[in-house]
């Protein structure tokens, strides 16, 4: 059965999205209600560095439609340390800050490591252990997002699917020597596209945005998918999610 294809933006607070992507007169009150009105997505980066109210919670949910989803960019306090197993009361402050109250909107948590973290099992295995597969009542998923060249083994992928984790996929033309690893380790798909250029109108020409549409679709052969256009020329992002979006139907 096909997954369901959920595609974003990082964030939705840019001021040079003002008058590109949001109208002119657009309240920045209303930006999110407006993205969320265009596209099916958005990773929350905020909370990889600082934590929120509850009441911010409950004010971005009730803000968008009801079949939207948010994936959450967890703490650099939890994953920025020499020590990842040790790493259980920055992980539970993480959680407990009210992500929970987003309800059915509470899409992946997104544990990026620094490139400077290297694989090792042990530790790493020990970090896993500490993830919940929920918190309030919901099904928590998680995604891994790694930019040492080390993760890119066997055991790597076999410790992610032990634990039921999804491996981001990180596309960045800039830094090539992240790995881009494509294994289905978990029954979604988590992709984070860092390519997009300035000279493009939608990003990515016509050519590329096809073929980054038939790799969606290949993911949601084995389940949902996330997928967020990051970084690169950040102003044509959301751009390139609504021709993206355009391509899948």
């Amino acid at each position: 059965m096909t997954g369901q294809i959920r595609i974003g933006v990082g964030g939705w607070t840019f001021e040079p999205w003002r008058g590109v992507f949001y109208p002119d007169k657009l309240s920045q009150k209303k930006e999110l209600a407006h993205m969320a009105g265009r596209l099916s997505s958005i990773e929350i980066n905020g909370t990889y560095y600082s934590s929120f109210k509850p009441d911010t919670w409950m004010k971005w949910r009730d803000e968008t439609p009801d079949d939207f989803v948010f994936a959450v960019k967890a703490s650099r306090f939890t994953t920025n340390r020499k020590v990842l197993a040790d790493g259980a009361g920055s992980m539970e402050i993480f959680l407990n800050q009210g992500l929970t109250l987003l309800g059915p909107k509470l899409g992946p948590i997104n544990w990026q490591f620094m490139a400077t973290k290297k694989f090792d099992p042990v530790d790493f295995e020990g970090f896993l252990k500490l993830l919940p597969r929920e918190q309030d009542g919901l099904h928590l998923r998680h995604a891994l997002e790694v930019r040492n060249p080390s993760f890119d083994c066997p055991a790597f992928y076999d410790l992610a699917a032990k634990y039921g984790c999804a491996i981001v996929y990180a596309e960045d033309d800039e830094a090539p020597e992240w790995p881009r690893i494509n294994q289905p380790t978990a029954d979604f798909t988590y992709a984070r596209l860092m390519s997009s250029r300035a000279d493009e109108p939608t990003g990515l020409t016509a050519t590329e945005l096809d073929a980054v549409a038939d790799r969606t679709r290949a993911w949601a052969e084995r389940g949902d998918v996330f997928s967020y256009f990051i970084s690169g020329a950040k102003v044509r992002n959301p751009a390139a999610a609504e021709a993206l979006i355009a391509r899948l139907g």
